[in-house]
């Protein structure tokens, strides 16, 4: 399954959520997020909604959130369930820890479409070396920072990021000045602001 390059207003209305990381734009009337998109334009809370459908939504949020496909979020699955600990939370903290969410967070790109792309083209090195696989798995301890300064200064590149969150997560530190970074240790649930139940996602993995 390819990744979503759909409208990202009336996915988020689908979700009833908002996606920070896929994209900068919001739903600005909560009324509006809670009704389904549509012609009728059906209220959510109205609509009974099978266990089934819970679960998935669910899921859908971690996979549109991080835009990743399903096999990837499958492998993260897997690879969660063989690590000591909440299923759940892990799932979480791998998602969070992938070099082009770290980017992201850094605030050196308006969303994490973006930050994959500075990655994947070489502008962005870990410990000192050119990392261009967005998936990479930072580490705490880990530097990162632009190495291609010029992208920086261009007038687009600016007019996309002014807007960009300032405040960092306690997990991170980095100055946007200096397009420098670090990670000072594994992130915790009350940093990650994205509302969803990682509980109902292990749940619709487990009947996989």
């Amino acid at each position: 399954m390819s990744r979503y390059r759909g409208p990202r207003l009336r996915l988020q209305r689908r979700l009833g959520v908002q996606l920070t990381h896929l994209t900068r734009k919001r739903v600005k009337n909560k009324k509006k997020l809670n009704n389904l998109p549509g012609q009728h334009q059906y209220n959510r809370k109205k609509i009974r909604r099978s266990e089934y459908r819970m679960r998935l939504e669910e899921k859908q949020k971690l996979r549109f959130n991080y835009s990743i496909t399903e096999s990837q979020l499958f492998k993260y699955v897997q690879e969660a369930r063989r690590i000591k600990g909440s299923t759940g939370l892990i799932i979480l903290q791998l998602l969070e820890m992938r070099l082009d969410t770290i980017v992201f967070r850094l605030n050196f790109s308006p969303t994490i479409l973006s930050a994959r792309q500075l990655v994947s083209h070489g502008h962005v090195k870990v410990n000192g070396r050119v990392v261009t696989i967005p998936s990479f798995q930072c580490q705490p301890g880990d530097t990162i920072e632009l190495k291609n300064k010029i992208v920086t200064s261009d007038p687009k590149y600016q007019a996309n990021n002014t807007k960009a969150r300032r405040f960092l997560p306690y997990h991170l530190a980095g100055s946007q000045k200096d397009l420098k970074g670090g990670i000072k240790r594994i992130v915790d649930r009350r940093d990650i602001k994205l509302p969803v139940n990682e509980l109902l996602v292990v749940e619709y993995y487990s009947r996989r």
